[in-house]
């Protein structure tokens, strides 16, 4: 009587394909099952079904762009296959803008300048802000009273949002009486 033993040593074949994720509000994104079918059909094998992991399958912040993942294919008998895939990491959350009212001071040549974020009120980005800018810096005379300024806020990543503040002109500078 012989013995026959069958052994599968053949390896996979693995396919990669690229991929593209968002970051959440949190700034983070984690593969799930779905993720890691897209990156892996197509990798097949003659004798069954394989089982497909990536790693990283980790992101945050840091990795918005492109990042390489690797993809490893295993048969039912231990056999493997690997690629590499690309994955793009992408922030598409606005900022958090938060505005506060500020008072201006016209100077002596009935002029202010506003400093765009000092109408900030913690203002937040979970990967983090890059700058304000204010519909309007300059100020006048023609100015005096209130005015609703837009403060427009910029995460690192060029996601904007705006809000509005209340900014007091004030003309503390009394007139320069000349007399003959």
């Amino acid at each position: 009587s012989y013995q026959v033993i069958i052994t599968d040593e053949e390896a996979p074949t693995a396919v990669c394909n690229p991929l593209s994720v968002d970051l959440d509000a949190t700034g983070n994104y984690t593969l799930d099952e779905d993720d890691i079918a897209a990156i892996g059909a197509g990798s097949t094998d003659p004798s069954g079904p394989v089982t497909l992991s990536v790693s990283p399958s980790v992101f945050d912040c840091a990795d918005v762009g492109t990042n390489t993942v690797t993809l490893t294919v295993t048969d039912g008998s231990g056999n493997t296959a690997i690629c590499d895939a690309v994955v793009t990491v992408q922030d598409v959350t606005p900022p958090n803008a938060l505005c506060t009212s500020a008072t201006l001071t016209l100077d002596a040549l009935g002029q202010a300048v506003l400093n765009p974020a000092s109408l900030n009120a913690g203002s937040s980005d979970a990967c983090g802000i890059s700058g304000y800018s204010a519909s309007q810096t300059d100020f006048d005379c023609s100015d005096a009273g209130t005015q609703t300024i837009t403060l427009t806020v910029t995460d690192i990543n060029g996601n904007t949002s705006t809000c509005d503040a209340s900014v007091t002109v004030v003309d503390n500078t009394p007139p320069n009486a000349v007399c003959n």
